[in-house]
């Protein structure tokens, strides 16, 4: 008995060695494809697919000494571009004659969908690492990112073996679903980029120029103070502040809460006068976001992270003095 049971323990040890590993590994890809996003130029097409439409988009990604210059050109006959600078973010809307304009807050249209290496992925996630078939003829590893609980998604990336560049990438729900996913169909790393490819082909001369509002200055309203009471593990308030919003006479405090990978957003503004709205929720892809109605205010939280994470959030938000309250982790579900 004495003899099994250490074999069982030694299986298991090696069991687990085995899949510590895999996690190096699997880290050490996303590392590569963080570099590789970075640093490489690149020209393709993808697909973007979501439960309620898929997209086709071209993109050319070029960097630069200032940094990465991005465009991207809609394949579905709106004819819409967006255009990525270093420093702003314009998106060409022909068929309204609008150009919108807001700063640029990613470090590229790809690169802010997928996993950075770092703590909070390990200690929120779980990493493995196997072998794929090939994609456009090229040799992949696939990686899965599962989280450890229901407050957030999972992901599965493959990436080319020679590059680490990501092929397909896939955002799956609890049950291992695809909530939305990009895969290329075409893909070209070349060495240079002319400067005129990630310039706007569209003639937006007659075009009405909008930009996003700035930052209001610092409260003047109630709204300082605002926090939920309850929030996912691993999530910390990284970004507070008050801005102004069209449409909406008072400024909105705006939190951004982050786990080092995934974001929630939420906004707290003055409710209508008629009264309180019943709560809603709506889904885009592997965006959710729920509204309701707290203390005369309209609460909304958005995140790429399930609903119940951005309701759980949404409702918790409690106004003044009782926000000061440190927000404590949602019970695991």
């Amino acid at each position: 008995m004495r003899t099994g049971a250490a074999i069982v323990l030694a299986t298991l040890g090696l069991a687990s060695q085995a899949a510590h590993a895999a996690a190096d590994d699997a880290r050490h890809w996303i590392e590569r494809m963080s570099e590789a996003l970075a640093s490489r130029n690149y020209v393709g097409l993808f697909t973007h697919t979501t439960s309620r439409q898929s997209e086709t988009m071209r993109i050319v990604h070029r960097v630069g000494k200032n940094g990465s210059t991005e465009r991207l050109v809609s394949l579905d006959g709106s004819g819409r571009e967006i255009v990525r600078t270093p420093h702003e973010v314009h998106v060409y809307m022909p068929d309204r004659g609008i150009v919108l304009v807001e700063p640029r807050t990613d470090d590229g249209s790809l690169a802010k969908a997928l996993p950075v290496p770092g703590p909070q992925l390990d200690a929120l996630y779980t990493l493995s690492l196997r072998d794929g078939k090939k994609l456009l003829g090229r040799d992949v590893v696939v990686i899965d990112i599962r989280p450890n609980d229901a407050h957030r998604y999972g992901y599965r990336l493959w990436l080319d073996e020679e590059t680490a560049m990501p092929l397909r990438t896939v955002v799956a729900d609890g049950l291992g679903r695809p909530v939305e996913q990009i895969s290329f169909t075409q893909l070209e790393m070349p060495r240079r980029i002319d400067p005129k490819e990630v310039e706007a082909s569209i003639d937006a001369s007659g075009f009405r120029w909008v930009r996003s509002a700035r930052p209001a200055p610092e409260p003047r309203t109630t709204l300082a103070g605002w926090r939920p009471l309850k929030l996912p593990p691993g999530f910390r308030l990284v970004a507070s502040r008050v801005q102004a919003v069209p449409g909406v006479a008072l400024p909105v405090q705006h939190l951004i809460f982050s786990d080092g990978f995934a974001s929630i957003s939420v906004f707290i503004e003055p409710g209508s006068p008629t009264g309180p709205a019943p709560p809603q929720a709506s889904t885009v892809g592997s965006a959710n976001a729920f509204t309701t109605f707290v203390a005369g205010h309209v609460v909304t939280a958005v995140g790429e992270v399930p609903l119940e994470t951005v309701r759980d959030v949404a409702t918790s938000v409690v106004p003044g003095g009782a926000g000061q309250t440190p927000a404590v982790p949602v019970a695991p579900r």
